[in-house]
């Protein structure tokens, strides 16, 4: 497997840098952090170049907070210059890794996504008796740091930027407890290994790949499944061969502890596609895909308070509309035309 080295200079490079800092900022320009950044944005992009240079840098102290929908989950904002860092990071090693990922790997890649992700997995469903469908239990508060850097170390060999990616990842702020016993532990090793990335970084989503990355090669080419996707942690194996797909657990089982990771045992079922199966907020039925109960019911109290908030002028119509629009780009994945009008004919856009 080829190594790649001679990063470091792209990496800090000015103009890299200042692209990183535009990234960052999308949909966040004026937020008080990003306004104060960019009011003395070259000192400040300076200011980063020269500790990168001198290995200086330090992440910051992460903001967390706790969100219940669609599940609970610790989710920990970066400062924003450490935020510009992960861009820029991401800019130069991102192209490196992506070759190397399957087809049908959909999270956090430009040009994949829920939408090209869902409609393979319709093609999938609806193709193929049986679905072995599998969710990793706590994934990002599992991830092995160790493991992790072992990785990353498979494919770049650059010392500067491997500095960087280190210093990013044992910065990682504390995530939910995780403890785990896999073959060859004893009683203190979950303790004494460092893990978990923190939900809301760039740099985790893309780590979160990297981790995963060789598994996904393990099922198509060594258990041969080649009706496999996955979308982060949310991954299903479609076959009409039953025996094949009950064979196909235990060897993923085996293979994920080398990871440190176990599927949820309750989530991760086999059973006949015929009977429906749930896949980023939609139920795929033979023929038919319905927003499942609970996102719909999320969505419309999302929009409720919306409407609320533009009714006492808290935010422009453009703003409500905006968020109107995006849910319905999601609901075109499927047979919802009766609901959408239901949603606008209950809407009310008159102001206090």
């Amino acid at each position: 497997m080829k190594r790649y080295g001679y990063l470091w200079d792209q990496v800090i490079a000015f103009e890299n840098l200042l692209s990183a800092a535009r990234q960052a900022q999308k949909g966040k320009r004026f937020r008080d952090n990003v306004l104060t950044f960019n009011y003395h944005l070259e000192q400040e992009l300076a200011q980063l170049q020269t500790e990168l240079q001198s290995k200086t840098y330090q992440p910051g102290t992460y903001r967390t907070f706790r969100v219940m929908e669609p599940k609970p989950r610790l989710i920990s904002a970066a400062p924003y210059r450490d935020r510009v860092v992960h861009h820029a990071l991401c800019n130069v090693i991102v192209p490196i890794f992506e070759r190397s990922f399957i087809a049908d790997s959909y999270a956090n890649r430009v040009g994949f996504g829920t939408h090209r992700a869902l409609k393979r997995f319709t093609q999938f469903a609806r193709s193929n008796r049986y679905i072995l469908q599998c969710d990793l239990k706590k994934y990002f508060p599992s991830i092995d740091h160790e493991i992790l850097k072992t990785l990353v170390r498979r494919k770049l060999k650059c010392p500067d930027t491997l500095w960087l990616i280190d210093t990013i990842i044992d910065n990682s702020n504390e995530q939910e407890p995780v403890c785990e016993y896999f073959p060859g532990d004893d009683l203190i090793t979950p303790l004494n290994r460092r893990r978990g990335l923190p939900i809301g970084n760039l740099t985790s989503q893309f780590f979160a790949n990297i981790y995963l990355n060789g598994f996904d090669h393990f099922v198509k080419e060594h258990l041969k499944a080649d009706q496999y996707l996955r979308y982060v942690d949310d991954f299903a194996l479609f076959s009409n061969d039953y025996h094949f797909l009950a064979k196909a657990r235990p060897a993923i089982e085996n293979y994920l502890a080398g990871l440190r990771l176990k599927i949820h045992p309750i989530k991760s079922q086999l059973f006949e596609t015929k009977h429906g199966a749930t896949f980023l907020g939609f139920r795929v039925l033979p023929n038919q895909i319905r927003v499942r109960t609970e996102n719909l019911r999320r969505a419309k109290r999302r929009l409720r308070h919306l409407q609320s908030s533009y009714a006492v002028g808290h935010i422009p119509f453009s703003q409500l509309t905006q968020s109107l629009q995006s849910w319905f780009a999601h609901l075109e994945q499927g047979n919802t035309y009766q609901l959408k009008q239901n949603i606008l004919t209950d809407l009310d856009l008159l102001r206090q």
